[in-house]
């Protein structure tokens, strides 16, 4: 009499969580993406450009995208950093370090907005020092970037540091006992294998931060044509009652951000095919 071996799996069957998985998906994601889609129809061709090319509408997408990628360049470099000394490294208060972390977070958004505001305003803790030096950093575009580094940092960290603890550290000595440097080490042998984790980090601090309002809005000081981000002006087109103006803009950010995000997962997954590694 021949046994039947039936393999176990805690999650239901392909069917079911297929189903399930695509009816959540469509719930939460892809039928409001639809809805703001659908709601920009109410335009024609020509009133969709027109209000997506309005100059204070170009200023506010050129702003919030590139103070974004600013954003999360810096701290896809100074994030690798901090995650390899709280990896590599012990000193005194590492575990607080590694704590603070995670407080944006938890920080309220708008929480942190007023902090930030509070430190670098022109009667701020640094801001009293900064300004007569001619470095004005609130309700300009510098602190806009600044809030989006503040906000997008763990994201960075907390992407690399587990491949970082997993990275053996036999693989460095072995490099430099077969000759290689530090700097060979780093970007020869070390570099390729954290990549695919460092680019995932980039676009999840670059995808929070396009989004980002709480903590920007104090900040910025929205001056229009300087300092105004395309989120305020969908708000703006909200409380106008320009629906079809406001998931106009959304439409727009929607779509380069698709693009912008593709590319990078794209770039991460010739790496990690390159490297031998699955993402």
């Amino acid at each position: 009499m021949s046994k039947r071996l039936f393999k176990q799996s805690v999650i239901p069957g392909f069917g079911i969580t297929l189903g399930f998985t695509l009816a959540y998906l469509g719930l939460i994601v892809l039928i409001p993406l639809s809805a703001v889609i659908w709601k920009t129809t109410d335009l024609t061709l020509l009133q969709f450009w027109q209000t997506i090319s309005e100059p204070r509408v170009v200023a506010s997408l050129k702003l919030s995208f590139g103070a974004s990628l600013i954003a999360a360049t810096v701290n896809a470099v100074f994030g690798l950093v901090l995650a390899w000394a709280l990896v590599r490294y012990s000193f005194p208060g590492k575990r607080i370090v590694d704590t603070l972390v995670d407080l944006p977070f938890a920080l309220p958004t708008a929480v942190a907005g007023i902090a930030l505001t509070a430190i670098y305003a022109k009667n701020g803790w640094l801001g009293q020092y900064l300004e007569p030096l001619g470095l004005k950093i609130a309700f300009t575009p510098t602190g806009i970037m600044i809030a989006l580094i503040f906000i997008g940092l763990p994201f960075v960290v907390r992407t690399v540091q587990p491949v970082l603890e997993d990275l053996d550290k036999e693989i460095e000595e072995a490099a430099a006992s077969l000759g290689a440097n530090r700097a060979q080490t780093v970007f020869k042998v070390v570099l390729p294998i954290i990549l695919p984790a460092l680019l995932t980090g980039f676009a999840l601090a670059f995808a929070r931060a396009v989004g980002e309002y709480g903590s920007v809005i104090f900040i910025a000081g929205n001056l229009p044509m300087v300092s105004e981000i395309a989120p305020l002006m969908i708000i703006t087109k909200l409380e106008q009652y320009d629906y079809s103006g406001a998931t106009s803009i959304a439409v727009v950010m929607l779509f380069l951000s698709f693009i912008l995000l593709l590319v990078v997962n794209t770039l991460q997954a010739w790496t990690a095919k390159r490297t031998g590694r699955e993402v």
